[in-house]
């Protein structure tokens, strides 16, 4: 698919890279815009990712349209030589099948495809698995590439770095739920997403996080010149823990003291695509002698 833009309004331009989402095309992405972040084009005010396509804020005062899309259009024929992105990764510890989660999906069983297990247990069951820790280790033993950043404040969506033939599948409620605990984790389509805020949802629900992913009173150190923890090229990995664990980070969160476990990195996609597991190993190897 040849790369589409089109104008939104006045002051937006949107590109789109391909209808099918996926790491490849993410990457391009994400390579198209960090570039157009370092290159700090005149006019530019803002630029978004998501999953296959990215979306320009500009001031047309300061740009013309037409020139603009014309720059894009050179910085994606540069990206595509581009040998790394910058990427983090980040440490997220889940109680997995915790009693929250648990009793929320109890109050809308109603809405769900089979009331009469939890949504971990369904989605072990659909997918394969014989047993919770077999599902949770295969849920957790890989990182999540967070794709696009958006619908809810915080709201990160993480593609499982596996091939698409082991990536969890997690089909949404019936209905949505009318509410979900802040913090949930959860997962659907291929996608894991942790609620930033309590509200509606419909992804499927399998544990808690004792660690905020937005937080607008800014009383954590590590969130207060963002408010939001997700950054696009994150690399989030879940960390199963235990109720005392949660409890003292719960606590240590909720004294202003949690600091996160994240670490800097450049990511080779190239590298990447010629040993997925091994480089993904490397990298948490030389992240934890940091």
């Amino acid at each position: 698919m040849a790369t589409r833009y089109d104008y939104g309004g006045d002051e937006f331009i949107f590109v789109d890279f391909d209808i099918e989402m996926s790491l490849e095309v993410n990457f391009r992405v994400l390579s198209v815009c960090q570039e157009i972040e370092r290159q700090r084009i005149d006019g530019v005010i803002e630029v978004c990712p998501a999953n296959a396509s990215y979306l320009v804020h500009y001031d047309p005062e300061a740009v013309e349209p037409r020139r603009l899309v014309e720059l894009l259009r050179e910085i994606e024929h540069k990206a595509e030589h581009i040998e790394s992105l910058s990427s983090r990764l980040v440490d997220i510890p889940v109680l997995y099948d915790d009693p929250w989660t648990k009793e929320c999906a109890k109050r809308f069983a109603d809405r769900h495809q089979d009331p009469s297990v939890s949504n971990l247990e369904y989605l072990m069951a659909i997918n394969g698995y014989s047993s919770k820790d077999e599902f949770i280790a295969a849920h957790s033993g890989t990182p999540y590439w967070v794709s696009m950043i958006g619908f809810v404040p915080g709201t990160a969506w993480g593609f499982q770095m596996v091939a698409r033939e082991r990536a969890i599948q997690a089909p949404k409620y019936v209905r949505p739920r009318t509410d979900t605990p802040e913090r949930a984790v959860s997962h659907g389509g291929v996608f894991l997403a942790i609620y930033p805020v309590r509200g509606p949802g419909g992804y499927q629900l399998l544990g808690m996080t004792p660690v905020p992913i937005y937080d607008p009173t800014a009383t954590l150190v590590d969130l207060r010149e963002r408010y939001i923890l997700a950054l696009p090229g994150d690399r989030w990995k879940l960390r199963p823990i235990d109720m005392d664990e949660f409890l003292a980070i719960r606590a240590a969160v909720e004294a202003g003291t949690y600091r996160y476990r994240t670490v800097a990195q450049q990511f080779e996609p190239a590298r990447y695509f010629r040993d997925p597991p091994g480089y993904l190993k490397r990298l948490q190897i030389e992240a934890a002698g940091c």
